[in-house]
C-alpha cells in the first residue's frame, strides 16, 4: 500500500510539471506566429512555442538566413525539447508498474488470509474470509485507479508534446526558408 501511494505523489507531481511545461502560449498558428512576433507586433513570449519563436528570430538575425543557421537553431531548440519529453518516462512507469504493485498486495494479503485460515484465527475475526479477501483486494483496485487515470492523462500530454514537437520544426522551417 505505502509504494503506491508514493507512487500516486510522484505521478501526479510529474504529471502536474508536464501540463504546466506543455503550454504553448498561444492558440494560433505558428506561420502567423512568427509573422507577429518578427514585425514587433508581439513581444513578449507567454509559452513555450512563444518562446522558442523569439529565441529563434534573434538567432536569424544574428547570423541571417545562411546554411548554418538551421544547425544554430537545432542547438538552440535542444532545450526545448528536453522540456517537452521532461518526466514522460517516469509517467509511463508508474502508469506501468501500478497495476503490479496492487497485484503484489493481494497476493500478500491472499498468503495472509490463507495463513490465517489455517490457523482457524480468521473465523474469529468479524470479516471472515471475505473480510480478508476483500482487504486483499483492496491493493489492486488501488493500483488500478492510479493507473487508468495516469495512462489517460499521460498520453494525452504525450500527444500534445508531439504537436509541439512538430510546430518547433516548424518554426525553424518558416525562418530557415528564405521568404520570411
Amino acid at each position: 500500500m505505502w509504494p503506491l501511494a508514493a507512487s500516486v505523489v510522484v505521478l501526479w507531481y510529474a504529471i502536474g510539471f508536464r501540463f504546466h511545461a506543455l503550454n504553448r502560449g498561444s492558440n494560433a498558428n505558428v506561420r502567423n506566429l512568427v509573422r507577429k512576433f518578427s514585425e514587433g507586433i508581439r513581444t513578449k513570449p507567454r509559452g513555450l512555442i512563444d518562446g522558442a519563436i523569439v529565441e529563434a528570430i534573434a538567432i536569424v538575425d544574428t547570423y541571417g538566413h545562411t546554411a548554418s543557421t538551421r544547425r544554430y537553431l537545432d542547438d538552440a531548440f535542444g532545450k526545448y525539447l528536453v522540456e517537452l519529453h521532461q518526466f514522460e518516462t517516469i509517467v509511463r512507469t508508474i502508469v506501468a508498474a501500478a497495476p503490479l504493485i496492487g497485484l503484489l498486495g493481494t497476493v500478500i494479503g491472499m498468503i495472509e488470509t490463507f495463513d490465517s485460515l489455517a490457523s482457524a484465527e480468521l473465523f474469529s475475526q468479524s470479516g471472515g474470509i471475505a473480510g480478508g479477501i476483500s482487504q486483499a483486494l483492496f491493493t489492486t483496485q488501488l493500483g488500478l485507479i492510479v493507473a487508468v487515470p495516469g495512462l489517460i492523462i499521460g498520453r494525452i500530454l504525450d500527444k500534445k508534446a508531439n504537436v509541439m514537437e512538430l510546430e518547433l520544426e516548424q518554426v525553424k522551417d518558416i525562418l530557415c526558408s528564405e521568404g520570411v
